[in-house]
């Protein structure tokens, strides 16, 4: 069941894209350029995220667990460390390098473009590093500590 309800919120999320035009990467970059030929529809787009979100926040948190699981799964950290801040930087310069963002590529694989393909593979190899490298820290700070 929760391999459904993942497949459902993925294609949801394509379909939003998709729907929005946010899979163009003009349209997001012409929002980065304010002097130039700014577009809001990004921020519309997100605004009405937003919302959604909110209100289902607030309607699935009223139950005692999720539809399809036994608990919620939510995060625990609460630090802003460099990991995140690290991480979130490598997101943007490579979003602004390709001027592809990873949601809008995984949904643009359809127009079977080599472009994303190599993107999508350069955004696989970069997670399995960062895994590999979070689970060596780990592992360096335990023999320390040890």
């Amino acid at each position: 069941m929760p391999v459904f309800f993942s497949l459902l919120a993925g294609v949801l999320f394509g379909a939003g894209l998709t729907i929005s035009d946010m899979v163009n990467p003009a349209r997001v970059s012409n929002f980065l350029d304010f002097a130039g030929s700014w577009d809001p529809t990004l921020m519309f787009v997100m605004a009405g995220a937003l919302a959604v979100t909110t209100v289902g926040y607030k309607l699935i948190f009223r139950r005692n667990s999720p539809v399809a699981d036994e608990t919620f799964h939510l995060p625990t950290q609460r630090q802003i460390d460099l990991p995140l801040v690290g991480g979130a930087a490598l997101f943007g310069v490579g979003w602004g390098l390709a001027g592809i963002c990873p949601g809008p590529a995984l949904a643009d694989l359809v127009t079977l473009e080599p472009k994303l393909f190599v993107f999508v593979a350069a955004m696989l190899v970069g997670m399995i590093a960062a895994s590999v490298l979070r689970v060596r820290v780990s592992a360096m700070k335990d023999l320390r500590q040890s």
